[in-house]
């Protein structure tokens, strides 16, 4: 089977309800982020499904003993927020995943010609090959910035399969381009807008998640 980019869209009504907060202009920026905070939770809460290591091993209950599951310590999880607006998403996703390491990558758009530039890598030089790795981005708009990101985690030995992205908007020409450069990836998101505007916002989108985020 040819493998191909999926993008869940989970119908949870928490995801619901704190995308509709996000997207109203009216929301104040601590709200905003709170809101953000609970859709970086409950979105990688979704994405963690079939995805965390899991050993079978036996427990003792008060009673009597019984099989349980429980995650492999010993696979190594990463969380890559996207500076600056992927840490809206961070608190929430360390919530769900409390032992991850967190390594920081930010990137910045020329605004007139849309193309990334990366001012600061905290990567790894090398990954292990078995790494999970949750790579946290709030606007997948152009695709620019998520594919400079994941070429710089593919770089360093990073496998698409075994990686999941969170965001809260994705535009089609993001998903596009994602589709045809890393076909076995998955996408978790609130929702899948309708396109871009000429300045490369999603249009309706959030805004400038950013400066929603940190109140600037």
């Amino acid at each position: 089977m040819v493998p191909q980019l999926r993008v869940y869209v989970p119908p949870h009504p928490l995801i619901k309800h704190w995308l509709a907060v996000a997207r109203d202009a009216s929301t104040p920026s601590v709200l905003f982020r709170s809101a953000v905070t609970e859709l970086g939770r409950w979105l990688t809460y979704e994405a963690a499904r079939e995805w965390l290591p899991t050993l079978e091993t036996t427990v003792q209950s008060p009673l009597a003993s019984c099989p349980a599951t429980v995650i492999n310590s010993n696979v190594p999880v990463a969380v890559v927020p996207i500076l600056r607006a992927g840490l809206g998403l961070l608190e929430g996703a360390q919530t769900v995943l409390p032992l991850a390491s967190i390594y920081h990558l930010g990137l910045e758009r020329d605004e007139n010609t849309l193309q990334p530039s990366c001012y600061l890598n905290k990567l790894p030089e090398k990954f292990d090959p078995q790494t999970r790795v949750l790579v946290t981005d709030p606007m997948l708009a152009t695709g620019g910035s998520i594919l400079k990101a994941m070429s710089e985690l593919v770089h360093r030995g990073v496998e698409p399969s075994l990686t999941r992205i969170v965001s809260i908007v994705a535009a089609p020409p993001a998903l596009q381009k994602l589709s045809a450069d890393y076909p076995g990836l998955m996408v978790y998101t609130a929702t899948i807008d309708e396109g871009l505007n000429d300045q490369g916002f999603i249009v309706p989108g959030l805004g400038d998640a950013g400066d929603r985020i940190f109140g600037t």
